[in-house]
């Protein structure tokens, strides 16, 4: 049986990607003879090589006789086509789009694909990032977010335990001991440029079925962000008003920093 290469997305069936593939390892060589060595029948193999060559994947080079186009030039080729497609549908989507009546939240499911948005997230601020996160989320994103501080945006972060000094504006959140055993997981908040947030848990039995929820919604983002900003307060309280603690200089800073943050 023929295997399944998972390529769909990028417009080419798997008789397509096999035929190409057959074509690297022997070329050049006529229907018949890649009818054999493909495995394709040979009333299938033509209208394969056919799609391939209208797409400029594949060359005839002699009477009957086809060849591959180099892999490197296939992948540019495949690239600049998609480019001109999603630039097409961009342009489409602009012209068309009218102001939304609703701002709907979308919800993710998956670990990966959920670190994979926050990256995105991170990776397209601009000015502001305010996030609240787990050690074992921070591995995967304090590179992102260290380059985001490097080129301005100013990084707030509550770390859910215990973190070494990474950004300007970082605390650990109090009770930290307790605070995963209390939620029920690793709670993850991140909101960019006060436009977009997104939020959940992680729940460590279920990685990769956790549910994060993500929106542009005005109120959603609002709310998300003052989470996030409220828990720099509850940080300074708690030091102060439970601790019977003064804030250090570095303290004083950050209060002064998230004070005037509105």
């Amino acid at each position: 049986m023929q295997k399944s290469y998972n390529l769909k997305q990028i417009g080419l069936s798997d008789n397509a990607i096999h035929t190409y593939l057959t074509l690297l390892q022997h070329h050049p060589v006529n229907g018949s003879q890649l009818s054999k060595r493909s495995g394709i029948a040979r009333a299938r193999i033509y209208d394969v090589l056919r799609t391939l060559k209208a797409n400029g994947f594949v060359n005839e080079v002699g009477k009957g006789l086809f060849a591959p186009l180099p892999p490197d030039e296939l992948i540019k080729l495949l690239r600049r086509n998609h480019e001109k497609d999603l630039a097409r549908l961009e342009t489409l989507a602009d012209e068309f789009r009218e102001p939304a009546e609703h701002d709907f939240i979308w919800t993710m499911t998956g670990y990966r694909r959920a670190l994979g948005k926050a990256r995105e997230m991170i990776v397209s601020a601009s000015s502001e990032i305010y996030i609240r996160l787990f050690p074992e989320e921070a591995e995967s994103l304090v590179d992102p977010l260290k380059k985001a501080e490097r080129r301005g945006v100013q990084v707030k972060c509550i770390f859910m335990a215990p973190f070494a000094k990474t950004f300007s504006i970082q605390v650990v959140h109090p009770q930290h001991e307790t605070v995963e055993q209390y939620l029920g997981g690793r709670s993850f908040d991140l909101v960019v440029d006060k436009e977009e947030f997104m939020g959940g848990m992680f729940v460590p039995e279920n990685i990769e079925t956790s549910r994060i929820n993500w929106g542009r919604n005005r109120w959603f983002v609002i709310s998300g962000r003052d989470s996030l900003r409220h828990d720099f307060f509850h940080y300074f309280l708690y030091k102060t008003h439970t601790l019977h603690q003064v804030l250090d200089e570095e303290e004083t800073r950050l209060y002064e920093i998230i004070q005037e943050d509105m």
